[in-house]
């Protein structure tokens, strides 16, 4: 009998230890957190050139920090100096014209669209005198008609040269006509901007940072050729950084935009960190995706999550781990 209360306390007891463990079970089976993992990223900007060319020469290595506006690489490019020479020889050309028919005729020639007037107008007044002579002799019944006539022809043709001459001398002291002028100022200013637009091809040659940050990384090695909008190195603006995380949708009680939380980096000795939720959209859904299954249950779907700093994290880079606590009780 006593052997049967024994067994009897045992198997009490055993049951009673079942109980308890399942109770405990039940009740701390969901008190265990679960973690949603993101990711540090930043602003990355990538430099690149407008003209092909060879890379000369690298001024920064990857990881040391540029400043906005400081030249990073060189290229070779000698099509584009070649097309600046031409530019500058066809500016050179223009000015020349131009300056040519602001000044208007050169003085020699001036003097010698005189001169040739004043011969005009002697021969003119020698015509004149000589068909006078004959037609007063012409009167006296002297010389015949034919004579006179060819006299009378002579002074009229002596007389449209000499005005002819006096023509010339003024357009060659009023110089090139307006539109001359215009014509040829018109070209100058053609060959500058042209030069200009070289002058800005030259400069792509000179590979400038935009913004301040870190070289992340160099693309091509020296001697190496890039073609137009090839990028040459990447540069990590340090100072826009912010953590994404893909969130199932029934975690994001904890992520409203505008509100803050807290998560942990791992990598910096898993410092807490007070980030504040700045987007969230769903990353949408495959073709096979439906809408309800047929056992109770739904499909959850992934939203995509950006939260940055509050404040400045030291040593935060792109890359680290960021960890959030979800509790799910």
């Amino acid at each position: 009998m006593e052997k049967m209360n024994r067994k009897s306390t045992v198997f009490a007891i055993v049951v009673v230890l079942v109980l308890l463990v399942a109770i405990f079970g039940f009740v701390f089976r969901n008190a265990a957190p679960e973690y949603i993992q993101g990711e540090a990223e930043a602003t990355e900007v990538r430099i690149s050139g407008k003209v092909p060319g060879r890379i000369e020469r690298f001024l920064f290595n990857e990881g040391d920090r540029v400043e906005r506006g400081d030249t990073v690489a060189i290229l070779d490019s000698p099509e584009v100096m070649a097309k600046y020479s031409q530019a500058e020889a066809a500016e050179a050309a223009a000015k020349a014209l131009s300056e040519k028919a602001d000044r208007g005729t050169r003085s020699e020639q001036i003097v010698m669209a005189y001169q040739t007037w004043q011969k005009a107008e002697a021969a003119a007044e020698v015509a004149k005198k000589t068909y006078e002579r004959v037609e007063r002799l012409y009167e006296l019944e002297v010389v015949p008609a034919q004579k006179r006539d060819e006299a009378e022809a002579n002074y009229k043709a002596m007389t449209a040269t000499a005005e002819a001459a006096k023509a010339q001398y003024e357009m060659a002291q009023n110089g090139a006509q307006r539109e001359d002028k215009m014509a040829a100022a018109a070209q100058l200013d053609r060959a500058k901007g042209a030069v200009a637009e070289v002058e800005a091809y030259v400069q792509e040659i000179f590979l400038v940072s935009p913004i301040s940050g870190e070289v992340s990384e160099r693309y091509p090695k020296v001697g190496e050729l890039v073609g137009t909008g090839s990028p040459v190195m990447d540069v990590l603006d340090l100072s826009d950084v912010w953590v994404s995380f893909n969130v199932r949708e029934d975690c994001l009680g904890d992520f409203r935009v505008g509100e803050t939380f807290r998560a942990f980096v791992p990598a910096l000795d898993n410092k807490e960190v007070e980030l504040k939720v700045t987007y969230m959209k769903d990353m949408g859904t495959y073709a096979a995706w439906r809408a309800t299954k047929t056992t109770g249950q739904y499909d959850m779907k992934t939203f995509r999550v950006k939260a940055k700093p509050v404040e400045p994290v030291e040593g935060l880079r792109p890359g680290m781990s960021v960890v959030k606590t979800v509790d799910k009780r």
